[in-house]
Order: C-alpha cells, then sequence, then structure tokens
C-alpha cells in the first residue's frame, strides 16, 4: 500500500544563502529564523550562489535541528545553485539529465515525504541574444523531464523561480514588459502547453481571477510598498498531487524594511483527504 502523505512544501529564491542569512539578523529575521518558524515539511531553495559545502556550513544550525539537505552548486561561482530542506528522510537525489545543464546549478529533484520534490531556477534570459536561447534550451530540456515525470504517475511538484510570468494577472507592469525576457509570449505559451500536458499551477487554482499574488518585487524604488510585483514563483504538481492541495500563501513581508530576499516563500500544503475542502 502506497502511503499518501500530508505535506506542506514551500519554495523561496534566497537572492544568496549567506546574505539571506546575514540580512536582518539583528532583528531576528533571516532565513534562519524563518526556517525555525516554518510550518513546511519540504523547503525549496534557489540562487544559493554558494557550493555544496558552503550550503551545508550555512545552515548547519538546521540541519543540527534534524534537517535533511541536498544541493546542487553552481558550475559558475556566485550564479545560481539549488538546494531542498526536508523533515523527512530524502530517498533520492537527482540532477538534471543533461549535458549541458547537468551541473549548472539550476535543478534538484529529491524523493521525500511519498513525493517527488524539484527545486529548480530558470536562466532570467534577455530577448534576442545568446542568453535567450540558452534559456530557451533549459527549458526545452526542463519540460522533457517533467513529461517523464508526469507519464510515471507518482505524486510531484516542480517549485522555484521560473523567471516567466504566464498571464497579465501574474505582472503588476505587463504592458511595458512584453517584449522582454520573463514574459515573451514564447515563454508564456511554454508555461501554457506546460498546463495544458496535465501539470497544475496550485497557487492560481487555488487563487483565480486575482492579480498576483506576486511572489518577488525589485529592491529599487517603491516596488514593493506598491505591491508592483510579479508572479514568476510557482509550484507546478501533477495531478494528483494537486487535486490534495488545500491552501497556498505568498509570505509577504510585512514591510520592506523586515525584507531579507527580493522575492517571498511561496508555501503549499497537499492534504492526504483528497475530498478535503479547499481554503485559500
Amino acid at each position: 500500500m502506497v502511503r499518501v502523505w500530508h505535506v506542506i512544501v514551500s519554495t523561496i529564491n534566497v537572492n544568496g544563502i549567506r546574505a539571506a542569512i546575514k540580512e536582518r539578523s539583528a532583528e531576528n529575521l533571516g532565513l534562519l529564523p524563518w526556517l525555525a518558524a516554518t510550518t513546511a515539511d519540504v523547503v525549496c531553495l534557489q540562487e544559493t550562489r554558494a557550493d555544496d559545502d558552503q550550503v551545508s556550513t550555512a545552515l548547519a544550525p538546521v540541519l543540527a535541528d534534524g534537517w535533511q539537505l541536498a544541493s546542487a552548486e553552481p558550475h559558475v561561482k556566485g550564479r545560481s545553485g539549488v538546494a531542498i530542506l526536508s523533515r523527512h528522510p530524502i530517498d533520492d537525489a537527482r540532477l538534471m539529465d543533461s549535458d549541458e545543464f547537468g551541473t549548472h546549478g539550476r535543478y534538484l529533484e529529491v524523493d521525500t515525504a511519498g513525493t517527488t520534490v524539484a527545486s529548480l531556477y530558470i536562466q532570467t534570459g534577455e530577448a534576442d541574444t545568446p542568453r535567450q536561447s540558452e534559456k530557451e534550451r533549459f527549458m526545452e530540456t526542463l519540460a522533457a523531464r517533467m513529461a517523464v515525470l508526469a507519464a510515471a504517475g507518482r505524486d510531484a511538484v516542480m517549485c522555484g523561480d521560473w523567471n516567466i510570468a504566464h498571464t497579465e494577472s501574474d505582472i503588476k507592469n505587463w504592458k511595458g514588459n512584453v517584449k522582454k525576457s520573463g514574459f515573451l509570449p514564447s515563454e508564456r505559451a511554454w508555461l501554457t502547453d506546460l498546463l495544458a500536458s496535465g501539470w497544475v499551477d496550485v497557487v492560481r487554482v487555488l487563487h483565480p481571477d486575482v492579480a498576483g499574488p506576486y511572489a518577488w518585487w525589485s529592491w529599487r524604488g517603491r516596488a514593493f510598498d506598491n505591491d508592483a510585483g510579479w508572479r514568476i514563483d510557482y509550484q507546478l504538481a501533477t495531478q494528483p498531487l494537486a487535486a490534495r492541495a488545500v491552501s497556498a500563501r505568498v509570505e509577504r513581508a510585512e514591510a520592506y524594511a523586515l525584507r531579507w530576499s527580493d522575492h517571498a516563500p511561496v508555501t503549499v500544503e497537499y492534504s492526504p483527504a483528497v475530498d478535503c475542502k479547499r481554503r485559500a
């Protein structure tokens, strides 16, 4: 008999793991206090900008409390890097099966709590440049892996910073970004195709017909204060797992001065009861 778990999954681009720990530390804020307080069972981290040893050292206090860690270090110092923390045993961990991107620190998946959970960080890109071409090759490779996971019929969720706003509801200033990477028609169509293939944008399903909820705001100007953000941090789940999603929230800081990353955690609760009433 396969056990169906109750599991809470969070995803957060930390914008440098050592910076996220140091940021606001005097006020007892930052990544470590957040991890100490979170109800999440699994936490996906992106843009650690650190090698595996540095990630382990930075997270030593939470590892001492029993969290399990898997990480994928970047191939270029100070760039990318992803990691996954779990309160449950990590049964297996896998990098992206790709000659080009396997060691880039942009994709890591683990089996934990009866679920395959991936932490991913898609390139920012830049329209009509080699950077955009690289982004698109990564997207193609990612889609191929997602097709394999969906066909396997296993509960799976792909978490991370996708660097793509899917619809006009996912970006405040969409009119000013239609020709920029992150809101290009081709990128948005790629996400549409993923959803058509059976993956579910869990946050959007639980928060339909609203602007956002945004999870990234520029450090500059008054973007945060005016909630002029982007929704680019997604949890895309296979249909059986998505059917168990009962709540989803963006853990937005109460004030600009309390932020410890330019992103906010996106947290989804997946219940083992498929008939449980959904709540936002």
